[in-house]
Order: C-alpha cells, then sequence, then structure tokens
C-alpha cells in the first residue's frame, strides 16, 4: 500500500511535529486531521518501512514526535521504535493498538516508548498525550549540536544559543573572555568550545581553578620557577603560562585570586611574558585568556578585593550562563546526553526516562546546576537495571521532592487571589474602595470575591 499523502505537502520539506504512521488508511488521515486541526504539523506514513524511509530522506527535517500503530503488516510499532532509537536516541514515540494486551504495553514501556494508548480512543487523550511528549521531548535540533567546537553542549532554549552565537563571535578573534556563571553551570565546557571554535585549536587548552591552588604555589604554578628558588624547588618548572604556548590558558575562579598575583598576571597580560619565580629575565609568552568566576567582580573592585584595571583587561567580551532553572526546556536533551554517558560508563542497558521520571527532572530547582543534573542522572541510571529509569530513581537522586512548575492557571488564580488579599486588607473589608483601585465595577469585583470564597466582613478589624 503507498504512503498517505503528507497533511502539508506543500511543505514536505519542512520540520513536521508528529509523524504519524498506521496501516489503515481511515485512521491516518482521522488522526492526521485532528492533530493538524490543534495547530500540529503533521507527516503521513501507511508502513512502519514507510515511515523510516520518510526519516532517513529527511535527515535535516526530521519530526519531535512518532504516533505509531504497535501491530502492522512488515515492520511493526516496537521495531520501527527500536530503528528510530538507533538513528535519533531520544525521540518520543506514542504506540496505539486495538490488540494490545498488559504484556504489549509492559514491554513498550521497558524498552522506552513515551506512551501507549489503546484504540478506541478520545481525540482529547491523544492530544493530550501528544502535548505532553512534546512538551518532554526538547530534541536539540542538528544546528544545535553541529560543528565539533560545541560537542557536550547542549543549546535547545534560547538562553543558551543566544551564549553560543556570541561565543562563536569571539572566538574568531584573540580577544579576551570572561564567562560569568553560578557554580556548576558550565563555565570550563565552553571555555573548552571557544578554544576549539578559533584559530588555536590544534595548540593546547590549559586551565587552572585560582581558587583550588594555595596562594604561596599559584604563582609557581602560573608562571614557573627555577631551580633552588625555593625549598623544594628541585627542578626548573615551565608554569601553565608557557605550557600553553600557542593556545589558551583558563583561568577559573578569577575571583578569589589573591591582589598580589592580580597584579602579577596583569603585567603578564600587558607586557605578554613571564617572569618565572627566581628567573632573572622575563620570557615572551603567546596565549589567550579565557577567566571565569561566579563572583560579582564590580562588587569586589568596590570592596578592593580585585584590581579595576585587571578586570577591563580579562572583561573585554564577557558572556553570562544562564542558570539551569533559567533554561528549563534544554533539560530533557541535557539529561538523555548524561544518561547514554553514564549507561555506557556503568555498563547498564538504560535507554531513556520513564515521562514521569522527565517530568520530575524538568520541574526540579537545580540550585547546583548542569552539574548537579548530570550527577543526578549518573545515580539514577547506576541503580536502574532495566531500560528506562523510573520516576522513583530519579526522586531518589534528587533527595527530596522537587519544586513542581505551577500550572499557568493555578498561577493566574493564586496571583489573583493574593492581589484581591492585599486590596481587602489595606481598605478594611471596604468593598467599594477595594474595585475602585482594582479598577473594576462593584458587581464585577463582588464576582471576584465570590470564586476565591473571601467575605470582606473578615477584614474589617484586620
Amino acid at each position: 500500500m503507498a504512503a498517505a499523502p503528507s497533511s502539508s505537502p506543500s511543505k514536505a520539506l519542512a520540520v513536521p511535529d508528529i509523524l504519524v504512521v498506521d496501516d489503515e488508511p481511515d485512521l491516518l488521515r482521522l488522526i492526521g486531521l485532528r492533530l493538524t486541526a490543534a495547530g500540529y504539523t503533521v507527516q503521513s506514513a501507511a508502513s512502519g518501512e514507510a515511515a523510516l524511509a520518510l526519516f532517513d530522506a529527511h535527515a535535516g527535517a526530521r519530526p519531535r514526535l512518532v504516533v505509531t500503530d504497535l501491530k502492522m503488516g512488515g515492520m511493526d510499532g516496537l521495531a520501527l521504535f527500536d530503528a528510530l532509537q538507533k538513528r535519533a536516541p531520544g525521540l518520543p514515540v506514542i504506540v496505539l493498538t486495538a490488540h494490545g494486551t498488559i504484556p504489549d504495553a509492559v514491554e513498550a514501556v521497558q524498552r522506552g516508548v513515551f506512551g501507549f494508548i489503546p484504540k478506541p480512543f478520545e481525540g482529547s487523550t491523544l492530544l493530550a498525550e501528544v502535548e505532553r511528549a512534546l512538551a518532554l521531548s526538547a530534541l536539540p535540533p542538528a544546528a544545535a549540536g553541529g560543528g565539533d567546537w560545541r560537542e557536550g553542549i547542549i543549546a535547545v532554549g534560547p538562553a543558551m544559543r543566544t551564549v553560543l552565537e556570541r561565543a562563536e563571535l569571539v572566538a574568531a578573534t584573540d580577544a579576551p573572555v570572561l564567562v560569568l556563571g553560578a557554580s556548576g553551570s558550565g563555565k570550563e565546557v565552553l571555555a573548552q568550545a571557544i578554544h576549539r571554535a578559533g584559530p588555536r585549536a590544534a595548540r593546547p587548552f590549559v586551565a587552572i581553578n585560582c581558587a583550588a591552588i594555595p596562594e604561596h604555589l599559584l604563582e609557581s604554578e602560573l608562571f614557573g620557577h627555577r631551580k633552588g628558588a625555593f625549598t623544594g624547588a628541585a627542578y626548573d618548572h615551565k608554569g601553565l603560562f608557557q605550557q600553553a604556548e600557542g593556545g589558551t590558558v583558563f583561568l577559573d575562579e578569577i575571583g578569589d585570586m589573591p591582589l598580589i598575583l592580580q597584579a602579577k598576571l596583569l603585567r603578564v597580560l600587558q607586557e605578554r611574558e613571564v617572569r618565572p619565580v627566581g628567573a632573572a629575565a622575563s620570557v615572551p609568552v603567546d596565549v589567550r585568556v579565557i577567566s571565569a568566576t561566579h563572583r560579582n567582580l564590580e562588587q569586589a573592585i568596590a570592596e578592593g578585593r580585585f584590581r579595576e584595571d585587571l578586570y577591563y583587561r580579562l572583561n573585554v567580551v564577557s558572556l553570562v550562563l544562564p542558570l539551569l532553572s533559567e533554561r528549563r526546556e534544554d533539560i530533557p536533551a541535557l539529561a538523555r546526553h548524561f544518561l547514554q554517558q553514564a549507561a555506557q560508563r556503568y555498563g547498564r542497558p538504560v535507554s531513556g526516562f520513564a515521562p514521569e521520571a522527565l517530568e520530575l527532572l524538568v520541574a526540579a530547582p537545580w540550585p547546583g546546576n548542569v552539574r548537579q543534573l548530570q550527577n543526578a542522572v549518573a545515580q539514577a541510571v547506576a541503580l536502574t537495571p532495566s531500560g528506562v529509569v523510573p520516576a522513583e530513581r530519579v526522586r531518589e537522586a534528587l533527595r527530596d521532592e522537587p519544586v513542581a512548575l505551577t500550572p499557568l492557571d493555578e498561577a493566574k488564580l493564586a496571583f489573583e487571589r493574593d492581589y484581591l488579599v492585599r486590596l481587602l486588607k489595606l481598605t478594611a473589608g471596604n468593598v467599594t474602595q477595594a474595585a475602585r483601585l482594582a479598577e473594576r465595577n462593584r458587581t464585577e469585583f463582588y464576582r471576584l470575591l465570590e470564586r476565591h470564597s473571601l467575605d470582606p466582613k473578615h477584614f474589617k478589624d484586620a
């Protein structure tokens, strides 16, 4: 049987939201119409083989979700799921079946299928599951991961994409870069990416954490020393600046560098040469400097803890990494990336997350940012012997129940109630005054109070 036409034939090469696969033409057409009416772009295929051919033919325009029948002639739904996962790990797949049994559902879920809907089903049930799957898919588009220089960086949403666009522009220059961001947000990963994207990529990338090395050893680590320069200096030692010749020096937590070394670093940046401890002459160096900190350097300058002239030397271009809680759309793709790493490291046959587990990850507060997410996923994978990480493993990894994101309607109602309570307190329960302040008539204001079960009399003596 020939494949059914795409629901949007004039946009065959556009990226579809959903690929629908079913060998029953009427049902295939009906599902396509329902999803299109809901605002989704849909591509249709009448068999698993046809779906796979479409997927392979348009690698740059692959769908974000696949909805497939389970029992089909030739390649069935689970075989199609396995083939798709090899091509696009983490792509959500919803399976439909009129012949499903409990073992079918269990097998589908264990293999990582996102959802399992028995036929016949209500259109609202399908739409709710589709909306849920698309909200959690967040697979990085090909362009977001393109190029070796972005290796290890996930940028699905606009926050990180903006950072990467600026990083790519500055990478082509030798301008010093200051990376700002909270602990665990990926400052060194970004610094490495800038190095890989620039003309110094073939030369060394040398990193040092200025907060992790004792003050009396930091100068030697940075600039080197001569034999006999101090007790224990039994041989000449090249500092990190010389080790990175032609490449990049990454100074992590620059805000913790002692003032006396800040002055010496400033001189190195100005003169492009270093003087090893105990040496009589300076040595020329050719390096790019990228620095990073989680501290507020402008405040440190005001408090006399950081040199203003060094700040302007380092901060020619600044890149600010967002908190993980500010880029939640990246969390599903990040979690799947870390899952693949952990599964390989620990030898676990884990291929994905249960939908509830992924929802917990997206909703968690993440005070430790990307590093905390990576650790949580690694722990969950290490304790999961089957193919899919369940929600319980994620709860254990998070230690506590995550703070759930409040649905928009619920948040609006909560704000509205708090607003009304403040007005009633302010006016001591005088509805006329409260309605005037809210710029609403009394009748409408009373309806608002009734909606939230608020009695003005309770505020008379407040």
